[in-house]
């Protein structure tokens, strides 16, 4: 067993979790360490949490108002953990005015959505929700009545390409490779620069954080810049589209379609009409979940626990006047 000189303190971790549990947490831990486990099914068990904590793991990225509410007995807090990549629920005013640290589980997701992305695009290109909603005796179009779209450009229209259009940037991502696209931060295209890449794009891509410049970014205005042909993907944050007007270019028939693994409230209510209009993929958030996914954010959070039990530089450290982890963090 490892021994901290007596002048170290032992860090007091809180875990906050919803219905299940981070695996092998304390195993892989690195000694000693106090943790408390704070089910947020409980509210009234919230404010009891954090006197006295150090470091805090939010496993549950849906539960920053648990963090929000307990936040006046944060009396010794330094670090905040998300297992998550977005961090918009955990920004409100009282943590972004604190000295505490915010790191997130940037990487843990960042294949397996570009292969969910990519499995969109070839999904819509080849038309396979419709032939999955024909398929039977006697229902499947014959040879030749139904042709695939392609992903090269080709059939005989040219498509600039352009950063951040065209679906080979998928693929490319997917395969571990760099693209650029149109979101915040150092050497990328911004958020307000959007609307001049749209006029030739088939497919629209948000991935980006949830922060004050990119809420609602995917508006009427901008989905009118789309060619007809367009379809949306959305694997971010459900806010960065303007839902409504997303549902009423889909009934003009001024986008071709829609692909959406994240809404404005989740899970999506029975009655949206998203469920049921024509050329929309649906998904109860899990574009990034993969096998192993639980455990590579365990693996992540316990290796930042080392390093915040030793004084050593935390990896995904998330820049608070931004809202996201920049370019320059470890």
């Amino acid at each position: 067993m490892t021994v901290l000189p007596a002048q170290t303190p032992i860090p007091v971790l809180v875990v906050l979790h919803s219905a299940d549990l981070p695996p092998d947490l304390e195993s892989a831990s690195p000694p000693p360490v106090l943790t408390r486990k704070f089910a947020t099914r409980r509210p009234l068990s919230w404010p009891g949490a954090l006197p006295g904590a150090d470091a805090l793991l939010v496993w549950d990225f849906t539960i920053g108002d648990a963090v929000r509410t307990s936040w006046p007995a944060a009396d010794a807090l330094r670090w905040v953990h998300t297992a998550s990549a977005g961090v918009d629920r955990l920004m409100f005013d009282a943590m972004l005015a604190s000295d505490v640290v915010v790191t997130n589980s940037r990487g843990v997701f960042d294949t397996p959505m570009a292969e969910y992305v990519l499995g969109l695009v070839l999904a819509f290109a080849k038309d396979l929700p419709r032939t999955v909603r024909l398929q039977g005796p006697g229902r499947v179009a014959a040879p030749g009545d139904r042709d695939g779209g392609r992903l090269d450009g080709g059939g005989g229209r040219r498509r600039p390409d352009r950063r951040g259009q065209s679906p080979r940037c998928c693929a490319r991502s997917a395969c571990g490779c760099g693209w650029s696209g149109a979101r915040p931060g150092p050497g990328c295209t911004t958020a307000e620069e959007l609307p001049g890449l749209l006029g030739d794009a088939d497919y629209l891509v948000l991935a980006a954080p949830l922060t004050d410049r990119t809420r609602g970014m995917v508006n009427a205005a901008s989905l009118a810049l789309l060619p007809p042909r367009a379809r949306l993907i959305n694997v971010g944050r459900g806010a960065l589209v303007v839902q409504d007007d997303v549902v009423a270019a889909l009934r003009a028939g001024t986008l071709a379609g829609a692909a959406l693994d994240v809404f404005e409230a989740e899970p999506l209510p029975a009655d949206s009409p998203l469920w049921t209009l024509p050329g929309v993929l649906v998904s109860p958030h899990m574009s990034g979940d993969a096998i192993g996914w639980r455990q590579s954010l365990v693996e992540l959070f316990t290796d930042n626990l080392a390093r915040h039990r030793d004084g050593r530089p935390l990896r995904n450290m998330v820049d608070k006047t931004h809202g996201y982890v920049t370019s320059g963090s470890l």
